[in-house]
């Protein structure tokens, strides 16, 4: 089973420096789009290769990337962003690909900034992610010493800037327009659409912003072909995928698996099962944002239109378990409660709706809940949902708990007829 995301980082996530990355093959991709392939060679390729983003919303990347306008007449300069602020519960994939191997990282911003003709590129990190941004300072000065970033890059004509942006600790940092007024120094709150980032995005210019895991695949995909990575998965999802699990399991992680990976599998295979005395009672498959999945879902393929067949979604393909020793309610409320203070406040169904929620499941989990409470919650998860929000916060966060009410119903009653918690 190939493993290209992670085949050179080490248990101790030490990276390998500059000169041991070219030896295994490194920066080899840089080279051949510089030499060998246009601009729209290399957008062709990643869209021919099916590479869909690895951050959530799992677009395909080419066609993404298909929307920046292109010649000489456009705007400058333009940018490539890196989304590294890796916030969403229960999600660590990003930070081991950004400790343990920073140059793959490097050199697939090189491809997509090339790709897009980007002048300026930044990775836009989780703050808390120190060793990362220690790793990624050394790995960006060694590539500019090395001519791989900067003026003329391997005499190609082509020049590229790239900095580290360290966020201050915003999950709505998440969402791309938000994202990109943090660095512009502004309150992250998301923009409308359209413009889109595409065509206005950084300083009002043309923009990408691009998952980590999905920048990683970029290298692998120009030096393999597109049908390589194809040919890399189970499903019609193309690819390896780095998966995750957390919870009450025997060895929580997170492993490089072929796309298509059964829900089943990666709980008991990878994940070694459930701990002695806790048994699966669901999961969310991918981050907090994602609707439950129970036991009938468990031979569900972990690919985007299988996930949503199911009816959750992908997300980030990190998976966090829930088990019959912990109350429903009260996991959902402490993500509600995250979501809640998380909400940046521009909207009024965020900024009101998400501490209404947590407050009722607050009563419920105290044993002072009301029968109306189940009413009041389903009114929320209709009226926070899609449509209705300036941006997929709340929406995300309605995930969890619309999927509780459906497949829990009955522990949100007992803690009202109960007046109390029956876990505590």
């Amino acid at each position: 089973m190939e493993k290209p995301l992670t085949q050179h980082i080490t248990p101790d996530r030490k990276p390998l420096s500059l000169k041991e990355y070219e030896q295994v093959g490194g920066y080899q991709a840089v080279h051949k789009i510089l030499k060998e392939l246009t601009p729209e060679g290399v957008t062709n390729l990643v869209k021919e290769s099916n590479l869909r983003g690895r951050g959530g919303a799992g677009f395909n990347t080419g066609l993404k990337w298909s929307f920046v306008p292109m010649g000489p007449d456009v705007p400058r300069p333009k940018y490539l962003v890196a989304n590294a602020d890796e916030m969403e519960p229960g999600t660590f994939k990003d930070r081991i690909l950004l400790e343990g191997n920073p140059h793959q990282l490097i050199e697939g911003m090189i491809v997509a900034s090339y790709a897009i003709q980007a002048d300026i590129s930044y990775v836009f990190l989780r703050w808390a992610y120190k060793k990362a941004a220690q790793e990624i300072t050394k790995a960006i000065t060694e590539a500019y010493a090395a001519g791989y970033l900067g003026q003329n890059i391997l005499g190609s004509g082509y020049s590229l800037e790239m900095h580290l942006h360290t966020g201050v600790g915003r999950y709505m940092c998440g969402e791309e327009t938000a994202l990109l007024n943090a660095l512009e120094g502004k309150r992250a709150t998301p923009r409308a659409k359209p413009p889109f980032p595409q065509v206005s995005g950084l300083f009002g210019k043309p923009t990408i912003v691009n998952n980590v895991e999905t920048l990683c695949c970029l290298p692998h995909i120009v030096n393999n072909g597109a049908a390589w990575f194809k040919g890399l998965s189970r499903t019609g999802d193309a690819g390896t995928k780095i998966y995750g699990v957390s919870g009450k399991v025997n060895k929580p992680g997170a492993w490089e698996l072929p796309m298509g990976v059964t829900v089943r599998e990666l709980i008991e295979e990878h994940a070694g099962g459930m701990k002695n005395g806790y048994r699966f009672k669901g999961a969310l498959p991918g981050g907090a944002s994602t609707d439950f999945l129970v036991e009938e879902h468990l031979n569900t393929p972990m690919d985007y239109p299988s996930i949503a067949a199911a009816g959750s979604r992908m997300g980030t393909g990190t998976m966090i378990i829930l088990d019959d020793h912990t109350c429903p309610v009260g996991f959902v409320h402490n993500l509600q409660h995250f979501f809640a203070q998380e909400s940046c406040g521009f909207c009024t169904p965020c900024r009101e709706g998400l501490p209404w929620v947590e407050k009722i499941l607050l009563s419920l989990d105290r044993g002072e809940g009301k029968p109306e409470d189940m009413q009041l919650l389903n009114f929320h998860t209709k009226a926070l949902g899609p449509g209705n929000t300036f941006c997929a916060l709340a929406p995300g966060a309605m995930e969890p708990l619309q999927s509780a009410l459906k497949y829990f119903g009955e522990d949100f009653e007992r803690h009202i007829h109960e007046k109390q918690c029956p876990w505590k």
